[in-house]
């Protein structure tokens, strides 16, 4: 096949991997012709252009493709949308995100070439304005209509846009988010040498967050919960792994809450460096209060760590509350100090829960299981427009 993948930009984040693992799994695998169309990756939380260079695929950077609204330069991204796609003359559009989303499924549908789109997380999603959230229901609504299939990384998404009236159940598909599973299961460096990087002692409980430091990824209530955590266990400490805008609020808050010798925050780090950070701590906490399934979560029990999440989008589809985790009303803070002194105190209680998520994501979760899954629907839309055209003669 060649497939054409449409994302706004490649910066470090779940999303981009996804894509990024697609494409590479696609080029390598299953000889398939692959070109990336993208914006540039800008922003604070680092950029995966330099792994997609080195994979051999043909790549297209697009300047105006921005994240950003922006109705002029929207209007010219979509014009070089149409003009790259007529020149690559692709057996089928796979878009990502919701910017390029909308933009590449309106320039796909103008070419005639097949469309599927990924939904990472939804467009339309708490924390947004009354005004945005109607209107990216009503785009998700319009680009419908030029999307041959959907595919979700949780059931989660699904069941909220069929609810929103975007599409019929039956032209969605879950694909869980692949990624490399193995570092995750055998950490590619001693667990000690980590932690001693990290400046922890034996007697530290290490609880680590992954996520950019940025709106709705929910630190601010970690670091509140973190408050009566370490009133009970002086031992804790909190591992804040991923750089953002807000990083100098937290740390202000850190400061004022008396928490600074409680708190590591690791800054940027390349994506090939989650697994060792995760296997240097004891605990997983995501208190993001959006998000479609994050990787950090099956990461996590891969790694074989107990998570503690909010009851949120996709999550309760594997932390299973009291078997591999525990799940929390969304924006709680003393159900969350709770729970995390709970695994903070009990180590057999981490071990069991941390085993029965890894058994849980083992499969489901590896790259190329994904792609493989992507590539079935990719199938099955070109073989419906052949059935189509034949139907048509």
């Amino acid at each position: 096949m060649h497939v054409a993948h449409v994302i706004t930009r490649l910066i470090i984040g779940g999303a981009q991997e996804n894509t990024l693992f697609t494409c590479e799994d696609q080029h390598r695998d299953h000889g398939d012709q692959v070109t990336l169309i993208t914006g540039p990756a800008l922003g604070p939380e680092g950029s995966l252009m330099e792994r997609a260079r080195q994979c051999g695929f043909r790549i297209v950077e697009m300047d105006v493709m921005r994240r950003s609204i922006h109705p002029l330069r929207d209007w010219q991204a979509y014009r070089q949308l149409i003009r790259v796609l007529q020149d690559l003359k692709p057996d089928i559009v796979h878009t990502h995100s919701s910017k390029a989303g909308i933009l590449g499924r309106a320039a796909a549908s103008k070419v005639g070439i097949p469309v599927v789109h990924t939904i990472h997380g939804a467009s339309f999603h708490r924390g947004q304005s009354a005004l945005a959230f109607r209107l990216y229901q009503m785009l998700e609504r319009y680009a419908a209509r030029w999307t041959d299939a959907f595919i979700s990384v949780c059931d989660a998404l699904t069941a909220q846009y069929v609810a929103a009236g975007v599409a019929t159940e039956d032209r969605f598909t879950t694909v869980y988010s692949g990624m490399a599973v193995e570092p995750f299961l055998e950490p590619p460096r001693p667990r000690e040498e980590v932690r001693a990087e990290l400046g922890l002692a034996d007697e530290h409980v290490a609880i680590a967050k992954v996520g950019r430091l940025f709106h709705l990824k929910g630190h601010e209530y970690l670091i509140r919960a973190a408050r009566p955590v370490v009133d009970r266990h002086p031992d804790v400490r909190f591992v804040l792994i991923g750089d953002g805008i807000l990083r100098q609020q937290f740390e202000q808050q850190i400061a004022e809450l008396g928490l600074s010798d409680h708190f590591i925050l690791t800054g940027l780090v390349p994506p090939e460096k989650i697994p060792e950070l995760i296997h240097a701590c004891d605990i997983v906490a995501h208190t993001s209060v959006w998000e479609g399934l994050a990787r950090v979560l099956p990461q996590g029990l891969l790694a074989g760590k107990p998570v503690v999440s909010y009851d949120i989008d996709g999550a309760p589809e594997v932390v299973i509350s009291g078997e591999t985790g525990f799940l929390l009303p969304v924006e709680s803070i003393d159900e969350l100090a709770d729970a995390l002194c709970q695994l903070v105190e009990s180590p057999g209680l981490r071990e069991a829960m941390g085993q029965a998520g890894r058994k849980r994501c083992r499969e489901i979760f590896d790259h190329h299981y994904m792609t493989a899954c992507i590539r079935s629907v990719y199938q099955r839309v070109l073989d419906c427009r052949v059935s189509a055209a034949l139907k048509r003669q």
